[in-house]
């Protein structure tokens, strides 16, 4: 049990390094979370001990490791509250989850002349899938813009969608922005008009508690390796009713029914979209990454310290604004007037700190708010007040070498 920052710190290996002579201050969460040593030690002890593949044979080690895939499946059923466990697709990630979602919902859902919309904000890996999709289909893509401060104009999906609308995606939380997207809202407005929703959880799965079923959505994405568990992970959750009617993307051992050269059948769900070998090691560190994630405390204060002195400072405008703290994650992208992004990233490595730089995947919502990229700065529990500080009395050291 992680009862304190101390011993919150003390399950994660990484935090234990230095860089160029300093302690690491890992700033990159949004990216790719680090692993405690309950993850660690799960994935050691498969690689070691449980080396098979799944659901094929009737020795005792595949046995083992067939369990441990679909306790996983389990563990994650109950974290997102899916009414049934079949729902749950392991993917690679997100990206592999919604390039999945894309194209079976294409095959069995959208037509020439149909419309997808997606979100401004969105991450590229929830606007090329859809870009291919509708491409192949002969389908249209539109755009639900964000204002100014970064937040969705939902109040304009109602005039977006159309008769031939079939699917709106949106992120939970904007990668770049660290915005809550307000998904009950968007779900209600689908719903009503008869429309998909498909969400891009790779941020919201980490600082929300999810529950899909008061979410309203029909797909939700989400990886791995964002909420401390091991990289090549994800999931695409989905409803069966659309799931039993979407054609697999990868054909191969284990999605078949039946193999004949007149034609195949597929297998139930979920194995209809979990072709070849799974990640065997892999997937079973679901089950530590969720206790994990569900221990992690709570706390304003990071956020609240960095919103209040971010804003604050001179030639330095930060995207992805609110007056409500309680709609913004501690993910903070910004940008400073006369220095690039990529020169405050490199001086604030040589001080020890992990920052991201650059367009974050989504150069669409750059190019929305007239920038060639940000830096940015994402927090989880184990980033203490005095790495806020740190990061802060850093940044201006920096910015002041550059100006």
């Amino acid at each position: 049990m992680m009862n304190s920052i101390d011993d919150i710190r003390a399950q994660f290996p990484q935090l234990q390094r230095t860089v160029y002579g300093k302690p690491l201050v890992y700033l990159d969460n949004a990216a790719t979370s680090l692993r405690p040593r309950s993850v660690i030690e799960r994935w050691s002890r498969s690689a070691s001990e449980q080396s098979a593949n799944l659901h094929r044979a009737v020795h005792r080690v595949a046995v083992e490791a067939t369990d441990a895939y679909e306790q996983a499946r389990d563990a994650v059923r109950n974290f997102i509250n899916t009414p049934e466990r079949e729902e749950v697709i392991f993917t690679s990630g997100t990206t592999h989850a919604i390039n999945l979602a894309a194209f079976s919902i294409g095959e069995a859902f959208i037509g020439e002349g149909d419309e997808v919309i997606v979100a401004e904000s969105e991450h590229h890996s929830d606007i090329v899938p859809w870009q291919l999709m509708c491409s192949r289909r002969g389908a249209t893509l539109r755009t639900l813009q964000v204002d100014d401060t970064g937040h969705l104009q939902v109040d304009l999906l109602p005039s977006l969608i159309s008769p031939r609308t079939k699917l709106v995606c949106v992120a939970h939380i904007s990668n770049v922005l660290g915005l809550v997207n307000p998904v009950r809202s968007i779900a209600d407005i689908c719903r009503q008009r008869g429309v998909m929703l498909l969400v891009d959880g790779a941020q919201g799965i980490v600082h929300q508690r999810v529950d899909v079923q008061a979410l309203g959505c029909d797909f939700y994405a989400f990886s791995g390796h964002k909420m401390y568990g091991a990289p090549g992970t994800g999931v695409l959750w989905g409803r069966r009713e659309l799931l039993e009617q979407m054609p697999p993307m990868f054909g191969g051992g284990e999605m078949i029914g039946t193999v004949r050269w007149s034609g195949s059948t597929w297998a139930p769900l979920p194995a209809k979209f979990e072709a070849g070998t799974q990640d065997i090691s892999a997937v079973p560190c679901w089950i530590p990454a969720i206790e994990a994630l569900k221990e992690m405390p709570q706390d304003d204060a990071v956020r609240d310290y960095l919103y209040a002195t971010l804003t604050s400072i001179e030639g330095l405008t930060l995207y992805g604004r609110s007056s409500d703290l309680s709609e913004k994650v501690p993910l903070f992208s910004f940008a400073v007037q006369g220095v690039h992004h990529e020169d405050l990233a490199l001086i604030l490595d040589k001080m020890g700190i992990a920052v991201r730089s650059g367009q974050m995947c989504a150069e669409p919502l750059m190019d929305r708010f007239g920038v060639t990229g940000m830096l940015r700065a994402s927090f989880a529990p184990y980033n203490t007040m005095q790495e806020a500080e740190y990061f802060v009395s850093s940044l201006l050291k920096a910015i002041k070498m550059l100006q």
